[in-house]
């Protein structure tokens, strides 16, 4: 996830060059080799449950990690494979791809940041079960591997040249591509709301300080103030991620401010974990959260960021903090190299995350239009594996296995109060089709959802040693 772009002209061959610079770097080390494991537990009630730590979550890879890259021809030049963006997709690709192709490939990533604050587990930096440096990972550890990190922005690509330019002046070839930039929002989503206002409104749905800035809003409202959020419409970022926050919001409000109110403004029908959601509402902070959905005018709002007020369907709120997460869409590079189509987002083929626009381009995580499966870092993960699988094949002769995605988000309602949903997919026809899936039911007792809340704590260590190492 990359902070907010703003191209400023457009040269020949559609190459767009931003305004913000960003000094260079690169990195090179030594490669190591690693070792996940997964194990089962059974639970004191009897329940089965995985136990997700730093040292197990890549055990989730594929069987493509076993399989030996062929031998180069003597004198033959690697291979090259550039990846712009360094979050859960991008940071995973190169990772497997530097490490199972035992330096047959030279893979170099693109990333401005020097550090990648994730957006899962934000909700609990929120609500104070997490602090905010634990969000924070480096990628010292993917360059010991022999990945060239370049700390730059990509500013625009070349797809017959086959170059990435870079904000620095600089260009980077690739033989193949992998795009996976997060999300950029659609200006004007939410009338009076633009990027310009989010220090006054923040969105803090990318990583960064916006957290941080939203966290600090709400443990200063004044007393029986009331927060609200004007929630996405589909599709976006992180299905859950709307009612954990408000969630968290609920569970540091009943501490520091109980009279307060908590007021969401959703265009949308339903949404993910609805009634696991309001159940959880219900129980642990009851008369605190008022949801207005698209019949009562959700889905007609605008807001006010200077007199902190929201217009919902034509009727003025004045409100102490408001949290705008706009309408989403891809990336804004995945945009400026022509692989978006009206909806926004960047369609591939569902058997290896290939963009339909470029057979030398892959397309993952956020910005990627698929099918099925939720925008979210266990996915990106997961399609991740899958394409460095397809591009260590095709580079090195090494064996391609059949693509299987798959993904668990999970959430807390509140201390010790966690659900989840997940599924499995294969590649359909024209889109990835969910195969399997489960969700946690309402009434469950409370031990697991302790469970629960204790294995997603599991899923994020080893979520992140499989990125960065």
């Amino acid at each position: 996830m990359q902070p907010d772009i703003i191209p400023k002209k457009i040269a020949p061959k559609g190459m767009v060059f931003l305004s913000r610079l960003a000094c260079d770097y690169t990195g090179v080390w030594t490669n190591r080799k690693e070792r996940r494991e997964i194990r089962l537990n059974r639970g004191a009630n009897g329940r089965d449950f995985m136990i997700l730590n730093r040292r197990s979550f890549l055990g989730t890879a594929t069987a493509a990690s076993a399989a030996l890259s062929a031998p180069m021809a003597l004198g033959q030049a690697k291979p090259r494979v550039v990846v712009i963006g360094g979050g859960s997709g991008g940071g995973t690709v190169a990772r497997y791809i530097a490490k199972d192709s035992n330096g047959a490939v030279d893979v170099t990533l693109i990333e401005p940041s020097r550090k990648y604050y994730t957006c899962y587990f934000s909700n609990l930096y929120l609500g104070g079960f997490w602090e905010f440096d634990a969000l924070g990972h480096d990628y010292g550890n993917i360059a010991r591997l022999g990945v060239n990190v370049i700390h730059d922005w990509a500013v625009g690509v070349d797809r017959d040249a086959q170059t990435v330019a870079l904000a620095s002046g600089e260009q980077v070839s690739y033989d193949r591509l992998v795009v996976a930039p997060g999300i950029d929002f659609v200006e004007g989503s939410v009338p009076g709301w633009d990027v310009s206002q989010q220090s006054l409104m923040p969105h803090a749905y990318k990583s960064g300080t916006q957290a941080q800035l939203l966290k600090h809003q709400i443990e200063n409202m004044r007393e029986g103030g009331t927060f609200c959020m004007v929630a996405p419409p589909n599709p976006y970022r992180c299905p859950p991620g709307p009612g954990e926050r408000v969630s968290m919001v609920a569970h540091v409000l009943s501490e520091i401010n109980p009279t307060a109110k908590i007021l969401i403004v959703d265009p949308k029908e339903n949404y993910s974990k609805q009634a696991l959601f309001e159940e959880g509402w219900e129980r642990h902070y009851p008369g605190m959260v008022t949801r207005i959905g698209p019949d009562f005018g959700g889905e007609n709002v605008e807001v006010r960021p200077d007199a902190m007020e929201v217009i919902i369907d034509g009727v003025v709120e004045a409100v102490d903090v408001c949290n705008v997460i706009p309408a989403q869409k891809a990336g804004k590079i995945a945009e400026l190299a022509g692989l978006t189509n009206d909806s926004g987002w960047a369609p591939v083929l569902p058997a290896d995350m290939r963009s339909r626009m470029d057979e030398n381009v892959f397309v993952l995580g956020d910005a990627s239009a698929q099918g099925a499966m939720p925008k979210s870092g266990y996915s990106a993960n997961s399609q991740a594996k899958v394409v460095a699988n397809v591009i260590r094949g095709e580079l090195t002769g090494s064996r391609i296995f059949p693509a299987r995605y798959s993904n668990t988000c999970w959430s807390l309602i509140a201390t010790n109060d966690g659900v989840k949903v997940g599924a499995n997919y294969e590649a359909g026809e024209d889109q990835i089709e969910s195969v399997s899936s489960f969700i946690s039911q309402t009434g469950e007792d409370a031990e697991l959802r302790q469970q629960t809340y204790e294995e997603s704590i599991g899923w994020y260590n080893g979520i992140v040693a499989d990125i960065f190492g």
